[in-house]
């Protein structure tokens, strides 16, 4: 799967420079699931806001590795971006975008509404207003 990026490509050659180990091909990023593109694009527009650096970015998602390594939950390639997310969830925490609380809810709305998802089908509404 290939997002589309209408944001300004500096950001994202920068990043693909400062990690190497980003799953890519020669267009760019790839991703299995719209979840981890999405993913990947929040992250771009969260730095091209000026909210981190790549530096910043790296050291989070290198903390998120090897927070998950040391719980046994190694960095196979295939497990990439839930520690992308770990790291997008700690980095805008650490920066004060989401509280820890809203975090937490949002979570518990998210799982709540795929587990009521049939298989295969789009997570439509995650609102606690359905």
């Amino acid at each position: 799967m290939k997002p589309e990026f209408k944001s300004d490509r500096t950001g994202l050659t920068e990043l693909l420079e400062t990690l190497q180990e980003l799953p890519q091909d020669v267009e760019g990023p790839v991703f299995k699931e719209p979840w981890e593109a999405q993913a990947f694009a929040m992250t771009l527009i969260l730095h091209e806001r000026g909210v981190f650096t790549w530096s910043e970015w790296a050291d989070t998602l290198a903390h998120a590795i090897r927070d998950a390594n040391a719980e046994n939950d190694h960095d196979t390639g295939e497990n990439y971006y839930q520690h992308w997310l770990m790291a997008l969830e700690r980095i805008t925490s650490d920066k004060k975008l989401v509280s820890d609380a809203v975090l937490a809810h949002r979570k518990q709305e998210w799982d709540r509404i795929a587990r009521h998802t049939p298989h295969g089908m789009p997570i439509k509404n995650i609102s606690t207003n359905n």
